[in-house]
């Protein structure tokens, strides 16, 4: 199965607006630390439901464009957007339809780690951006998060998972300049009371807290020479 047929049967069955609630929880956090100003226009890539596009438009009056490579997830995004600061279009992240220094700042959550040349798509993101424009790339698989590992188990279109140092060493290459690299503890998730455990998916209550309250979301900020 494709990437594109994956996502849009996701899609046609309501699984965009699951996947931004459980992920609104750190993706706020990370929207609220890009140095946004009015006027200026955001990429979001793997937009889904557009929630992040909305949510820039409407905290920072940005100009934001969600691209997504499901057909099906754009139909959707544009049915819950009325702001005409917002538009989505239908793309590959291997070849964003975009010219030269186009944008001024971009955000990925959760869909990074979908791009079929992850190396390739950061060069391209590079291009479409200006200089001293910022890339914040948020995901929550990753390498040290040993909890995330099983997810590809569940999924059928392969998914890149590097580690902290890698996602530096990839940015680097591309010809981004590393300014931040942290992870975002999810504070807000209802962890189940230890009578309540197991919990499917750990080992151990132990992990179940670490994977929420200390690994979190891996957040990696590049800007543009």
């Amino acid at each position: 199965m494709s990437a594109r047929e994956e996502f849009d049967a996701w899609a046609a069955d309501g699984r965009d607006r699951g996947m931004e609630e459980r992920h609104w929880h750190t993706a706020k956090h990370v929207l609220g630390r890009m140095p946004v100003e009015s006027g200026e226009r955001i990429l979001d890539l793997g937009t889904g439901s557009g929630y992040a596009a909305r949510a820039l438009a409407d905290a920072a009056d940005a100009r934001a464009c969600g691209l997504d490579g499901s057909p099906e997830m754009v139909r959707n995004a544009r049915s819950y957007a009325e702001d005409p600061r917002v538009e989505f279009l239908v793309g590959d992240f291997g070849a964003l339809p975009f010219a030269d220094s186009s944008f001024d700042h971009a955000f990925s959550m959760e869909a990074f780690y979908y791009a079929a040349s992850p190396h390739e798509t950061l060069k391209d993101l590079r291009r479409v951006l200006r200089s001293g424009a910022t890339f914040s790339c948020a995901v929550n698989y990753y390498e040290e998060n040993t909890a995330s590992h099983e997810w590809q188990d569940s999924i059928e279109i392969p998914m890149t998972r590097w580690s902290m140092d890698e996602y530096r060493a990839a940015f680097d290459e591309a010809g981004f300049h590393v300014a931040a690299q942290d992870t975002i503890p999810d504070r807000e998730i209802e962890i189940p009371p230890s009578d309540e455990f197991p919990t499917e998916g750990f080992e151990s209550r132990e992990a179940m807290v670490e994977r929420y309250r200390t690994l979190g979301t891996l957040l990696t900020v590049g800007v543009v020479p």
